[in-house]
């Protein structure tokens, strides 16, 4: 019975617990990114955005929005195998999407989509 006791206070309080943190976060802007893919895309993603030639020239030929780009540096995942993130000063990423494939060039203070790559 003592212990039976016990395991009820102590839900009591991790269910109080978790109320108040999801109050206190509720308002705020926190992500939590630990994921090498949600990693890369926010570095990305938090960096003036750039583009190349070659890159305008895709999004103007298919008629592609720059939310769709945006989009795809949410959600869209990045092939290690194809990208050369050691690279230095500048390390380089392939983003894959369903309908689009992004060559990312991240440096220190802008990301450059490179190459757009249309499926």
């Amino acid at each position: 019975m003592q212990l039976l006791k016990r395991v009820g206070f102590y839900m009591i309080g991790v269910a109080l617990g978790t109320l108040a943190v999801s109050f206190f976060w509720k308002n705020k802007k926190v992500t939590f990114d630990y994921g090498m893919d949600a990693r890369t895309l926010k570095s990305i993603r938090i960096k003036k955005r750039l583009f190349s030639e070659d890159a305008i020239k895709t999004i103007e030929l298919h008629k592609i929005d720059t939310a769709q780009i945006s989009y795809i540096l949410k959600k869209g995942d990045v092939n290690f195998g194809k990208s050369k993130p050691r690279l230095k000063p500048c390390a380089e990423y392939y983003v894959t999407s369903e309908k689009l494939d992004l060559y990312v060039i991240r440096c220190d203070s802008t990301s450059t989509i490179d190459k757009v790559y249309v499926k």
